[in-house]
């Protein structure tokens, strides 16, 4: 028996460089310039999903005050947002540990504008560096320490009230991807 190669994911999405997110949570809207130039795959994963409607109606499954709020998991999806918050097992699994079956490589090594500021989004990933899937976050606050690790792909530009009131169990309700520069 031999190694068995997992390739990483390589999204179909065509980033233009113009795209912009509108996140609707059951808090309000954050509206977050997405970065193709310095984060394509990133970009590109994130759009394909948001296209598909993978993300709605999943909950926010982590908040640690001060430093972000993470969604993204499926297993959240079917979930009570009051389990989400207290972390209990769905149906699926545990609240953060799920993901869309794939892996994307990494861009936090080659993106120059790589940097977790206050309202950055960035994805979320285990131990390996080229794991990131579906799972992302919002800092709250400037998280430098992040830089070398976890890839930026966006920085909020409307929501930071709402990114700051929201904590784990809130609804993600909706992802759209627009273009900022359509007639």
């Amino acid at each position: 028996m031999g190694f068995i190669f997992d390739p990483l994911y390589t999204p179909s999405y065509a980033v233009v460089g113009d795209e912009v997110a509108r996140v609707a949570t059951s808090k309000g809207e954050i509206v977050v310039k997405l970065d193709g130039a310095g984060a394509p795959i990133h970009v590109a994963n994130f759009c394909e999903l948001a296209e598909a409607g993978f993300y709605d109606g999943l909950k926010f499954h982590r908040y640690v005050p001060g430093f972000v709020i993470q969604g993204g998991c499926p297993n959240t999806r079917d979930m009570a947002p009051e389990d989400v918050a207290a972390g209990r097992s769905g149906r699926s699994g545990r609240p953060g540990t799920g993901g869309p079956g794939y892996r994307i490589r990494e861009e936090f090594s080659s993106n120059p504008r790589n940097s977790h500021e206050d309202g950055a989004l960035a994805m979320a990933r285990s131990q390996d560096p080229n794991s990131a899937g579906s799972q992302f976050y919002f800092c709250l606050g400037p998280q430098h320490m992040l830089d070398s690790g976890y890839t930026v792909f966006g920085q909020t530009v409307e929501g930071f009230d709402v990114i700051g009131s929201l904590r784990a169990g809130d609804v993600i309700e909706s992802i759209r991807i627009e273009h900022a520069n359509a007639n």
